[in-house]
This record gives C-alpha cells, structure tokens and sequence, in this order.
C-alpha cells in the first residue's frame, strides 16, 4: 500500500474521529461521514452511481485519478448482477453502501435473493448488515483502517436501513461487532436470540414478548455479520481437521456460544440461507429465521417468539402446549 494512500486514510480516520457522532440511523451516520470525508477532500466520495456498468459514466475526476485513495461508494444496487458489476469498476476494492432496502421493493430488505447470497459467496467481501448508526460509524472506520492503512485486499460492503436504533457500544462491543456479534443484554437466559439490521428491532420486541408474557428471560444478541462469522467458523474447522493433534482453534462465534445448550434463535431480513451459514458451528439447538421461513418479509416478533417457545419445547424446557396457545394468541400472518 503507497504511503501516501495510507497517510490519506489516516486523515480521513481523524477527521471522522474530530467530528461529532450522530446517534441516527446507519443510513444518515453514513451520510455525514460521507459529507466529513468530501470535506476533507482525502477520500473518493461516489454517490448513486450504482446503475452503470461503465467506468466511463463515472465522474471524470475519479477516472482521472492515477493513485488509490480511500473509497466510499453510496449506491442503490437491488440484484447481484448490479453489486458484481458495481465491484468490477471499483476493482473490488472500497466500501460499498447500498440503500436499496430503503426504497420500494417487491423484495426483502428492497434486494433480489441473489444480492445476499452473491455477497456470502464473495470472498474478496466483507458483508456487514448494521443495526444502528453507532454500528456503522465503526465499520466503516475499521474498513479505512483495514483496507488503506493496513492495505489489506477486498472490499467491505454494508446495507444501510434509516430506521434508528439506540445501542451505545463501548470499545469491547466495538471490536466484537467488527468480527460479527456482540451482546445486547449480557444477563444469562433461557433462550438467545440473535439479530441483524433492521431485523434486530423484532428480535427486541421477542425478547421482551418472551419476559412479560411467558416469564422466559433471553440473552439478545446484535449480529452484523452472520457471513463473516460462518467464514471464520469454518476456517477454523478446517484447521482443526488438517492438525488433528495439535490444541484446537476457536472462533468468535463459539466463544460467544460455546459451552452453553440454551437455545439459539437467529434472525434475519434476508432469505434465511444467510443464518443457516452458522448452523454446522453451533452446538446448541439452532432455528434460523429470515425472510421465507414462515412469511414472505422478514420474521415478525411473533413468529420469533412462537418459535423460540417451539425451541424450548423440544427441549423438554416448557410444556408444548404453550406453544399451541402462543399460535392462537398472536396474530401470525
């Protein structure tokens, strides 16, 4: 990585960290970072131009540019065609922010099936699915810093909802975020619910269905990358496989999980093969929800509660009986 691209980097990182955080939605605190780097004028800041497949309908002071600077691409890509044809021309290099589920769409999370799968299958990609403002705000400095200082290759993308979700995340929460999860609420529960972007909203209001209606405590997760946590779940298998004798390797995702049977719930607004990802790697029993599995849009609350209840009933936790009356309580559609 040329010294000046990283010392470019390094500028953006600092003026995003002397301007003032803006507790929002991923959508809007994206968008000021996106004005703060355009001010620093140390960074490509490249708006709605998703659409193109030609590099010559780029600004000509991008196709101008002879060295790499960091780049923010802000784009409305809905199917995989568009977001493969979008990573051609920035080399597969950049972060890449879509808004397409804020716009209206046949489709969950506003996106083709094959947007999300292209994404899993993506190596040189590191997909993220933030929850709230203060999620996003840290990918995206983790992307400079792992992309332009530390000139690591690939491309980070992240799907940018505006609805605004309160989470303060501490440096801790921060770094676990990065790597795919972190917890909500760290009490023990009798179930975990596990939740991305937007979707984390209904997975709160389960969790909070699950205490006030049947007494049952969970353990509520924040899950920006199901995709990055399968992948190094799975390489840490292989490890494992190919060095039989030697101290086993862990992951993220079983250290968050490891050594507990609660019940896992995953959840996402995408089709549901994005959480099955996880599923080899979890000890536990494991329900994937995602758009498809019991509704066409993404799991309600009371969908996630019904099966959080079904979950604990195969384990002899609760009487199955709960979970026939849950069905006749809720309004499941």
């Amino acid at each position: 990585m040329p010294a000046s691209t990283a010392n470019a980097a390094q500028l953006c990182i600092d003026a995003l960290n002397a301007a003032e955080p803006s507790r929002s939605s991923p959508l809007y605190t994206v968008m000021t970072m996106a004005n703060t780097l355009e001010f620093s004028q140390q960074a490509w800041v490249i708006r709605g131009q998703s659409r193109s497949r030609r590099v010559g309908s780029w600004p000509t002071w991008f196709a101008r540019n002879t060295g790499e600077k960091p780049l923010l691409y802000l784009h409305s890509a809905a199917s995989s065609a568009q977001l493969c044809a979008l990573s051609d021309e920035t080399a597969q290099r950049g972060i890449l922010c879509n808004d397409i589920e804020n716009q209206p769409s046949p489709w969950p999370k506003g996106a083709q099936p094959s947007l999300p799968l292209w994404l899993a299958n993506q190596p040189r990609c590191t997909p993220y699915d933030p929850a709230s403002g203060e999620e996003a705000r840290a990918i995206v400095l983790a992307g400079l810093r792992t992309l332009y200082v530390d000139g690591q290759p690939g491309f980070y993308y992240l799907a940018l909802h505006d609805q605004e979700t309160a989470v303060t995340l501490d440096a801790q929460d921060r770094e676990d975020a990065l790597r795919g999860m972190y917890p909500i609420q760290r009490r023990q529960g009798e179930v975990r619910l596990l939740g991305a972007g937007r979707a984390l909203v209904e997975v709160a209001h389960a969790a909070q269905l699950l205490e006030q209606d049947w007494s049952i405590t969970a353990q509520l997760w924040s899950c920006p990358s199901y995709t990055r946590l399968a992948r190094e779940a799975a390489a840490a298998a292989r490890w494992n496989r190919l060095h039989p004798i030697a101290p086993r390797q862990s992951c993220h995702l079983r250290d968050c999980l490891a050594g507990d049977t609660t019940p896992v719930i995953a959840v996402t607004g995408y089709p549901q093969p994005i959480v099955d990802q996880l599923g080899p790697y979890v000890d536990a029993r494991f329900v994937a929800l995602g758009a498809g599995s019991v509704q066409a849009c993404a799991p309600s609350r009371f969908w996630i509660v019904v099966c959080a209840l079904r979950a604990l009933a195969d384990e002899g936790c609760i009487d199955a009986h709960q979970v026939e009356i849950a069905m006749k309580r809720y309004p499941l559609e």
